[in-house]
């Protein structure tokens, strides 16, 4: 199975939905911070989830809950750059548990990530939206009840095509 994404939608069998992207748009990510959403075709290595905020999450890919403590490495001078990391950090992370809700639940693709080379870009996940659809730093972000809805057709082989 694929999921779609193409100029602000994202396509799944005969279900779309609006969703946000890169302030940059999509093309080629060249490098950290450039704010472009990664064209191409991704597999989804597993889903991160805010368990005292998501209910009955279904899905057949792996699932792990996000603690306090658990961050993403986007800083190239670290080793565990562009991987799941542990605060306190000295290296710069972002944080997975976070007051606001777009980290709720996290799809986590597998971009830049065999091998991962530095500073070429972190962390592109499909997310969980603000309210109006805000562009991203270059994750794909679609609202919560989509999600959900999506994360019901995703199997160990669905390719994320982004266009």
């Amino acid at each position: 199975m694929h999921i779609l994404i193409k100029n602000k939608t994202l396509y799944v069998n005969h279900y779309r939905v609006k969703c946000a992207i890169g302030k940059r748009g999509i093309g080629i990510k060249k490098k950290e911070g450039d704010k472009i959403t990664p064209k191409g075709k991704f597999k989804i290595k597993l889903i991160f989830y805010r368990k005292d905020r998501v209910k009955n999450l279904k899905t057949h890919i792996k699932k792990k809950a996000i603690t306090k403590s658990m961050g993403w490495c986007n800083d190239p001078k670290s080793k565990n750059y562009n991987k799941l990391i542990k605060f306190p950090s000295s290296y710069n992370a972002e944080k997975l548990y976070r007051k606001n809700n777009i980290y709720d639940i996290i799809v986590v693709l597998d971009f830049n990530s065999n091998p991962v080379r530095k500073g070429k870009g972190s962390a592109i996940f499909l997310h969980v939206s603000k309210r109006n659809y805000k562009s991203t730093e270059g994750c794909i972000a679609i609202n919560k009840k989509d999600m959900k809805y999506v994360l019901k057709f995703i199997k160990k082989k669905t390719i994320i095509k982004i266009n």
